[in-house]
């Protein structure tokens, strides 16, 4: 017999959620690495192909379309802040000469208008490359992942920030259903759903359908002791605090090393003690919130390679970054096409992995 389309797939074949996040962050700071819009250009078709192949048909699988949008629109207002406002690239190929707003004194440095060359041009390409790169890892991290077995995975310390999270991340979705929903159903009563008249009507039951959900998931966490704590002795509760607060700032002092050229000697260590240190304090803090796990999700081999692979990519650009900066940076003065460097274009393969070795959503 066949499975509904709403059985749970194989344990073995279920990939854990935070490798998704793993797989997608390294492919960030890979991009991070570089503004080769060939090797940008690599990340963001490898990471398309793995959403496409491996979303489900979730309402928060849809994400991704979202994300490619802010992106694109991202790199839209890069380029018009770069004409309208000038770019301190110079540049010797001018494409166009806007009428020049002068401005006052204390605006030094600021210009609007001028002359518009192709060097500034290609310059913000690049750099809105880059960027709108990062936002399609994220998105292709909320697509992929669920965010409900995301939450299993959260130490006890984090459930309660975990579930509001979680219920933020559903509720655009799940108004977004409601609305194509009720649309639906009007056209076949033959009713307008377009325009003020159809937005009032439809307005009024999606409104009460978001205030039904609400009491019945209050109703659900409440039967299932959310919010209920275990008493825990004061110094262990100092302890777990100053160890998630320190180790906490090593994370983002240490990811800041990492996305930026000048702090990639110190960015790892402190990155590593860091995640240690918050580990530490939150094994100690799932102390005040005891909870059961139901049939929690396995990390598995699947996991280990789909989060390597991510790993892989943003270790193998950081050190093509600084092995061979000119070839993942690619100059725009003079004006040259940009060349393709193999090996790093290789390691973007690598992104490809999931696609091989997780088994498709069934259709």
């Amino acid at each position: 017999m066949g499975k509904g389309p709403g059985a749970r797939p194989r344990r073995g074949a279920v990939v854990h959620a935070g490798a998704w996040w793993v797989w997608a962050l390294g492919l960030g700071v890979g991009a991070s690495r570089t503004t080769n819009p060939l090797l940008l250009g690599l990340l963001v078709a490898a990471a398309g192909y793995v959403v496409a192949t491996h979303r489900s048909s979730a309402p928060w699988a849809r994400s991704y379309t979202a994300f490619a949008k802010l992106a694109l629109a991202v790199l839209v207002v890069r380029l018009v802040f770069a004409v309208v406002l000038g770019s301190p690239i110079p540049g010797t190929h001018v494409l166009v000469t806007l009428p020049e707003v002068p401005l006052p004194h204390w605006a030094q440095g600021i210009r609007l208008g001028g002359r518009v060359t192709a060097e500034s041009l290609v310059f913000a390409l690049y750099d809105g490359l880059k960027l709108a790169t990062l936002l399609i890892c994220v998105g292709a991290a909320n697509a992929l992942a669920n965010p409900a077995r995301l939450l299993k995975s959260l130490p006890g310390a984090l459930y309660e920030i975990g579930v509001a999270v979680v219920v933020a991340l559903t509720f655009a979705p799940n108004l977004i259903a409601d609305v194509q929903r009720l649309r639906a159903a009007r056209r076949l009563r033959g009713r307008p759903d377009r325009g003020v008249r159809g937005l009032l009507q439809v307005g009024l039951p999606v409104l009460e359908g978001a205030l039904e959900r609400s009491v019945a998931l209050a109703a659900a966490m409440d039967a299932r002791g959310y919010g209920r704590t275990a008493a825990v002795p004061v110094a262990v509760r100092r302890t777990t605090a100053a160890l998630t607060l320190g180790g906490l700032l090593g994370v983002c002092a240490g990811t800041y090393g990492l996305l930026t050229a000048e702090g990639g000697t110190y960015g790892l260590p402190v990155l590593g003690a860091g995640v240690v240190a918050a580990l530490a304090g939150l094994r100690l803090g799932g102390r005040r919130s005891p909870r059961t796990r139901y049939r929690p999700d396995p990390w598995n081999a699947r996991a280990w390679l789909v989060a390597g692979s991510g790993a892989a990519v943003a270790a193998l650009l950081a050190l093509a970054a600084a092995r061979d900066p000119a070839a993942l940076h690619p100059g725009v003065v003079p004006l040259t096409a940009p060349a393709l460097p193999l090996w790093p274009a290789a390691a973007v393969l690598l992104a490809l992995l999931p696609a091989l070795v997780v088994p498709k959503e069934p259709s």
